[in-house]
């Protein structure tokens, strides 16, 4: 505020004691000369307020009471209304409410697996696996590896050890792949499996065996689709392994 007010100056008209009216106009007149630019509302409102001061060191040296009410009414009034236009000018500025609408949560689904479906799933790799770890070991007709044991056990894997000792015996290996498609044919009980039965139909066509000494195709029957039957039954350690298959002619199955 003291920045805003003008000093004494030598070059101030001299007031002289005709009234309010010549108190008033010789003070603006000398507030623009000094200052000499546009202020805002609030410089106005004190402006004013000293124009009310020298209006009242006037009326006082001449004993004016009426004139000293009215300038001093003048002052407070102009300084209510720019404090009102201040704090309007406040309130319009402030920042534009955000809104506070919780945004929706997003539930993820999820699907329910039944104990069913897990023992299928189980019981299904169990089986494919049987038939990788016999095709691995075949390539050499390895009859003692124990992978034989992870996939199969009981009556399956003495079937899959006797095949390939005898494959081993009569000095023959087996070459490529097996294919298979099983599918659950039954799960039980359902609310907690124990054993599922699946259905394939298996085809050795680029499953072959080989002699192991010269390795020419050895004479072994047709090759081809074949309907096989397997159960898989829950161990108690918890795994699923191959208890028994088996497998039928070729031409058995055509799906």
């Amino acid at each position: 505020m003291y920045a805003i007010l003008p000093g004494r100056s030598s070059n101030w008209p001299a007031l002289k004691p005709t009234g309010e009216l010549h108190a008033r106009t010789a003070a603006r007149s000398a507030i623009t000369a000094k200052v000499g630019l546009e202020v805002n509302p609030l410089q106005r409102s004190v402006t004013v307020a000293w124009l009310a001061h020298v209006d009242l060191r006037s009326s006082t040296k001449r004993g004016t009471i009426m004139t000293h009410y009215r300038s001093t009414r003048l002052a407070l009034t102009v300084l209510a209304a720019a404090g009102l236009g201040l704090s309007a000018c406040s309130q319009d500025n402030s920042a534009t409410p955000t809104s506070t609408t919780p945004a929706p949560s997003l539930a993820p689904s999820t699907t329910a697996t039944s104990p069913a479906d897990i023992a299928k799933q189980k019981a299904t790799a169990a089986y494919l696996g049987m038939w990788s770890d016999m095709a691995e070991a075949a390539t050499t007709s390895d009859w003692q590896t124990p992978k034989l044991a992870q996939n199969a056990t009981g009556e399956a894997l003495q079937t899959i050890s006797r095949s390939l000792y005898a494959d081993h015996y009569n000095g023959l290996v087996t070459k490529g792949q097996p294919v298979n498609h099983p599918k659950p044919a039954s799960v039980e009980p359902l609310d907690n499996p124990t054993s599922v039965t699946l259905t394939d139909c298996g085809d050795s066509t680029n499953w072959l065996k080989y002699r192991a000494d010269n390795g020419q195709p050895a004479n072994d029957g047709p090759s081809g689709r074949r309907q096989i039957e397997a159960l898989v039954k829950k161990a108690v350690d918890g795994s699923w392994k191959v208890t028994t298959f088996a497998v039928h002619e070729v031409g058995s199955c055509t799906g």
